[in-house]
């Protein structure tokens, strides 16, 4: 199967799921939310927690999954499982807009994830997020078919690695609003910015080792 029809049914599959995903939680902000979602959060039952564990813990399961049959190579499983979750998580979004007219901005804030603590920010910073993994699948695939191998070097880990960190950090740090039914922080929108940028710059790197490899065996 070509490149571009893979990306194509990644795409495909990615948009659909994305709209079973934003069904779910179209049903659980009935239930929670019947005023319409807003913080303070409400905390879920006890038996929804679990399901909801389970069902974010089965996605990430069937998003690795959809980059394994789609790659032959561990960078192409990795990129294509990128390109999934990107678009998937992108479109999470523009359905909710669709069916609950929501967010009105990018910058109204959500429940991201609940594992191992809930993650909370704004709409704009998953979404950003997932432009960057696009990106950076987009661009090891390319590497790829251009017969270079794909061989990040050691600053490139430590960056994304860094900016891993500072990102979850945001999303994280606010347990009054997580855990104990607060209003939240402001986003500190001061370092995930930068943290964004670490990551553009470890796929620059990451780009530029696998460039410089294949020079050197030629």
């Amino acid at each position: 199967m070509n490149r571009k029809r893979k990306l194509t049914e990644i795409v495909i599959f990615a948009i659909a799921f994305a709209f079973v995903e934003s069904a779910v939680v179209t049903y659980l902000r009935a239930i929670y939310y019947p005023q319409g979602f807003s913080f303070p959060l409400r905390m879920l039952g006890t038996s929804h927690v679990f399901v909801e564990l389970a069902r974010e813990f089965a996605t990430i399961v069937m998003l690795v999954l959809i980059g394994t049959l789609a790659g032959s190579t561990r960078w192409q499983k990795f990129s294509y499982f990128l390109i999934a979750f990107g678009v998937w998580d992108i479109f999470y979004y523009v359905w909710l807009k669709v069916i609950l007219n929501w967010p009105a901005t990018l910058f109204d804030w959500d429940i991201l994830f609940l594992i191992p603590l809930p993650w909370i920010g704004p709409v704009i910073a998953p979404v950003l997020i997932s432009l960057v993994m696009i990106v950076g699948g987009l661009l090891i695939i390319r590497e790829e078919e251009l017969g270079r191998t794909f061989h990040p070097p050691v600053l490139s880990w430590l960056v994304s690695a860094f900016a891993t960190v500072v990102v979850l950090f945001t999303f994280m740090r606010d347990t009054g609003a997580t855990l104990h039914s607060q209003q939240p922080q402001p986003y500190l929108y001061v370092v995930f910015v930068p943290a964004i940028l670490l990551y553009l710059l470890a796929m620059i790197l990451g780009v530029r080792g696998s460039r410089s490899m294949s020079e050197g065996k030629n």
